[in-house]
């Protein structure tokens, strides 16, 4: 039987640990509506489930990097991606992430030539135009292993009438969950999708949904 610790102990064991910084996509969310902090964990959460014990996996869109150590728990190598210069600057000062790293590179623009076993992105997907939608995802693609899995998530079309004028003037591209599942039928042979509501992923009725998954192989 292991020995329990005191009180005393566990505040001693507790002042040696690193403090985790977040950056700044993660501070403003606190500070600005930290309920939807909660959310987006959930969203990592349930990512962190589909691909656990994967080989090499890629988050596009990363931001700061800060809610994607709850996947990099998960998997066995995470690699981070973003356009922003600034939030690979931000996450590398979350220097416990051991198994990561964090890349410059624009999928809507162009092919980056790693292969990945599985791949996801988060709330980046209403911030492409439907111009460069597909190409978006063929890039995507091609960087996937065959029968490789990837993860998309986007809030809802039908949800954009509740969301803040700051968020509507960046998500130029919200859609339906059959509108998502339509676009991502053109280059995946499989796609399951599921909807979110706050913190919970559900396969309810689709006009309802806050926010829509999709896993595809």
């Amino acid at each position: 039987m292991k020995k329990k610790i005191n009180n005393k102990e566990l505040i001693d064991i507790l002042s040696k640990t690193k403090n985790a910084e977040m950056g700044k996509h993660v501070s403003y969310m606190y500070q600005k509506n930290p309920k939807q902090l909660v959310f987006t964990l959930a969203r990592y959460k349930f990512v962190s489930k589909i691909l656990d014990g994967f080989n090499n996996v890629m988050e596009i869109g990363a931001g700061d990097g800060f809610q994607s150590s709850i996947v990099a728990q998960t998997v066995k190598k995470l690699t981070l991606c973003d356009i922003d210069i600034r939030n690979k600057l931000d996450f590398k000062k979350n220097t416990f992430l051991k198994n990561s790293k964090y890349l410059i590179h624009d999928f809507s623009e162009k092919k980056f030539k790693g292969k990945f076993n599985a791949m996801f992105c988060l709330d980046v997907l209403e911030h492409i135009s439907k111009k460069k939608e597909n190409r978006f995802i063929k890039n995507i693609k091609f960087s996937l292993v065959k029968n490789g899995t990837l993860i998309i998530g986007t809030p809802s079309i039908e949800s954009q009438r509740y969301a803040s004028k700051t968020s509507k003037l960046a998500h130029v591209n919200c859609k339906s969950k059959a509108n998502l599942k339509k676009l991502l039928k053109k280059h995946f042979n499989v796609v399951y999708m599921f909807s979110m509501n706050d913190e919970i992923v559900h396969t309810g009725y689709d006009p309802m949904s806050n926010y829509n998954f999709a896993v595809c192989n």
